[in-house]
């Protein structure tokens, strides 16, 4: 993809994004550990949710995440709307942001990266243009410029405008005020929920 790449993002970004998560896990690894007690207790197993997700130029990897949602399903065995199975124990994992903490196993792994934008749904690949699909020129992210600026309480096509404005302002700055404004925003509890939605709506292509 075209994205070129400067000093910082060749040289700095992925040994910081490294070490840092290292330290995280270290330093959280008591907070890992309860919140994995607490999942099993409140939600069973297994304690971990993984998908598939669309990282470096689509390449796709396995991303980690603590379960929010039962796995109730309907009648026909499918399973049931965000809504239903998002209980009260999952909303205040998300609420806080506990549920995403073993990315920062995908951070170590080189998977993702601290700030970045964030990894989505895989079928979305063919459903973004040419200028939203440059959100993956840039290995996806904990937390992003979208993040800190609306999360899931705004469009789709304003977080992708987002997204491909931090690909073309990448610096050392720029991530560290990321940073500092995630934990702002998740102290605040901002942005979590979209206003029609438990999550956020499901992405189909532009004019959809």
């Amino acid at each position: 993809m075209g994205h070129k790449k400067g000093i910082y993002e060749r040289y700095v970004k992925r040994p910081q994004d490294f070490c840092l998560s290292l330290v995280a896990v270290v330093v959280l690894s008591p907070v890992m550990g309860i919140t994995a007690l607490l999942v099993r207790k409140k939600l069973g197993s297994p304690v971990l949710f993984t998908q598939d997700r669309p990282g470096l130029n689509g390449k796709i990897f396995k991303m980690y995440k603590f379960r929010s949602m039962t796995n109730a399903k309907d009648k026909d065995g499918k399973l049931m709307s965000d809504e239903v199975r998002l209980t009260p124990f999952g909303r205040k994992l998300r609420a806080t942001s506990l549920d995403e903490l073993p990315e920062l196993f995908n951070i170590i792994k080189g998977d993702m990266a601290i700030v970045g934008p964030r990894p989505l749904l895989v079928r979305y690949l063919q459903r973004y243009d040419k200028h939203q699909a440059r959100r993956h020129e840039v290995r996806p992210g904990f937390t992003g410029y979208a993040q800190v600026h609306g999360r899931n309480a705004i469009s789709w096509e304003e977080k992708f405008d987002k997204d491909v404005y931090y690909v073309d302002h990448i610096s050392f700055l720029e991530d560290w005020k990321i940073i500092f404004r995630t934990i702002k925003t998740v102290l605040k509890r901002e942005g979590i929920s979209s206003e029609t939605a438990a999550t956020m709506e499901e992405f189909m292509g532009n004019g959809e």
